[in-house]
């Protein structure tokens, strides 16, 4: 028996390493066939992992186990019939950085105590940085994700434009922002009636003449706005805002302009994205998520900011007992000065890799792909009779409904939504727009491929027309 468990010798090593990675290669290669969605028994294996802390260890094998199953009673994120919410598919490229990343265990949020690791992450940011042509002096961070960046954002802008009196700060973005935009507003120590929700146009994109119209009359009536936080594609339709307006109008009124492009940012990597999100690169800060457009395990979020000093400024303090840490700023950042997390794991690697190891081409060729599956999945509904598609997709969400001939359109959809998931071979979401109920499919995942698409249509129209012959 192993005197010291907690430190398994080189052969135990070596066996739990090839059981879980050949779990996880079962599971990958799997794929394919597997369900969309299995939630059969899976509260009652979740009632039978309720317990207290064990005494005495199990066995690996044993726990492999439970974790193959527990894994596998979901909601399949990771497959290619996910077309639900904003997919993340978690490249295998990442889940091996990750491995590494935790096996070093490395400190990377201090420059000083790993120069090259910390490095390897700074280069990552900067690879960020430039996929928006943020200057040499651009700094960033990342995250946990995408609420965690825009959280940041709004206490980087509030510094930056209000210093330490923001009592009489004003914050816009539209109602059909992510709801983490407004809640880093709130979080930031905003009210609510300090956090304005703009109107939006008939594309649901943010309607440039309310916001300045509000922007006039807060700074008529005493208030000071100072940020507006407009979207790169919003999560229930994939709208992007008139960001180029709305920078001159940020500009004119001295405002701070922050986008999140948590879902369509990578976009900007195709020429399309670049048209579509021109004047981004004026903006002073960017939320991205990489575990969505870039593929890589959840977890992974980013804030970019053109002024560096900036960020820096809103977020570092200093310590005594980190004096030693000092001196590398001007070569290598140290993270822990550009956000709230002072202990964190090492999730540059899990960029850095597959980006070395894949080029940047591979994904701006997938994320070609799947624009095109979506305008693929838009025309082919928009086609069919009976079939409401009301928005072109700007990126790659496709919101639709079906209109029956009688009876509640909203009950209707509601029950054609649950039989396409029934079909456990695609998973689609829904969301409301102008108070009706919408069936949503989002291509994202880099394992979404023409044939998961093709077979999604005939399951929907399959689905559409059974539930109308029933009347």
């Amino acid at each position: 028996m192993n005197k010291y468990p907690l430190e398994p010798t080189a052969s135990e090593m070596h066996s739990m390493g090839e059981a879980a990675l050949a779990l996880v290669e079962e599971f990958v290669n799997g794929l394919p066939e597997a369900p969309a969605v299995d939630l059969d028994g899976a509260m009652e294996l979740a009632r039978e992992l309720q317990e207290r802390a064990p005494e005495e260890g199990s066995s690996f094998t044993e726990l492999l186990d439970i974790v193959a199953v527990a894994s596998s009673k979901v909601i399949n994120n990771s497959g290619p019939g996910f077309l639900a919410y904003i997919p993340g598919g978690g490249l295998f490229t990442s889940a091996l950085a990750d491995l590494l990343a935790a096996g070093f265990n490395r400190y990377v949020s201090l420059a000083g105590k790993a120069p090259v690791i910390a490095q390897i992450e700074a280069t990552a940011v900067r690879w960020l940085c430039d996929m928006f042509d943020y200057p040499d002096e651009a700094r960033g961070v990342l995250t946990s994700g995408g609420s965690m960046a825009n959280f940041s954002a709004v206490v980087t802008a509030r510094k930056a434009k209000l210093g330490e009196d923001f009592s009489l700060g004003v914050l816009y973005t539209s109602h059909q922002a992510h709801a983490s935009c407004a809640t880093a507003g709130y979080l930031a120590g905003f009210p609510k009636s300090r956090v304005r929700l703009v109107p939006t146009d008939a594309f649901l994109r943010m309607d440039v003449d309310a916001l300045a119209a509000m922007v006039t009359a807060d700074r008529a009536a005493g208030l000071h706005p100072f940020m507006v936080m407009a979207s790169a594609g919003t999560t229930n339709t994939g709208s992007v805002d008139p960001i180029g307006e709305i920078g001159a109008l940020t500009r004119a009124e001295n405002m701070w302009l922050h986008v999140d492009a948590a879902y369509g940012g990578p976009f900007r990597m195709t020429a399309y994205g670049r048209e579509l999100f021109a004047g981004i690169e004026e903006a002073e800060s960017i939320t991205l998520d990489p575990h969505k457009a870039l593929f890589v395990p959840y977890g992974t979020g980013a804030l970019i900011v053109r002024d560096g000093a900036r960020l820096r400024d809103a977020h570092h303090v200093a310590a005594d007992y980190l004096q030693d840490m000092e001196g590398l700023e001007e070569q290598i950042p140290s993270f822990s000065e550009y956000s709230m997390e002072l202990s964190r794991n090492f999730r540059g690697l899990r960029l850095w890799l597959p980006i070395k190891l894949h080029g940047m081409a591979a994904f701006r060729e997938a994320l070609e792909e799947k624009r095109e599956l979506a305008c693929y999945l838009y025309d082919e509904l928009r086609a069919t009779p009976g079939f409401e598609v009301p928005l072109e997709p700007d990126l790659t969400a496709v919101a639709f409904r079906y209109l029956p001939e009688d009876g509640d359109a909203d009950l209707f959809n509601q029950r054609l939504l649950q039989r396409i998931n029934d079909s456990k071979r695609v998973f689609l979401s829904s969301t409301n727009l102008d108070g009706h109920f919408v069936i949503r499919a989002c291509v994202v995942s880099h394992r979404t491929h023409r044939d998961r698409v093709e077979e999604a249509l005939r399951i929907i129209k399959g689905a559409a027309r059974e539930l109308a012959s029933c009347g």
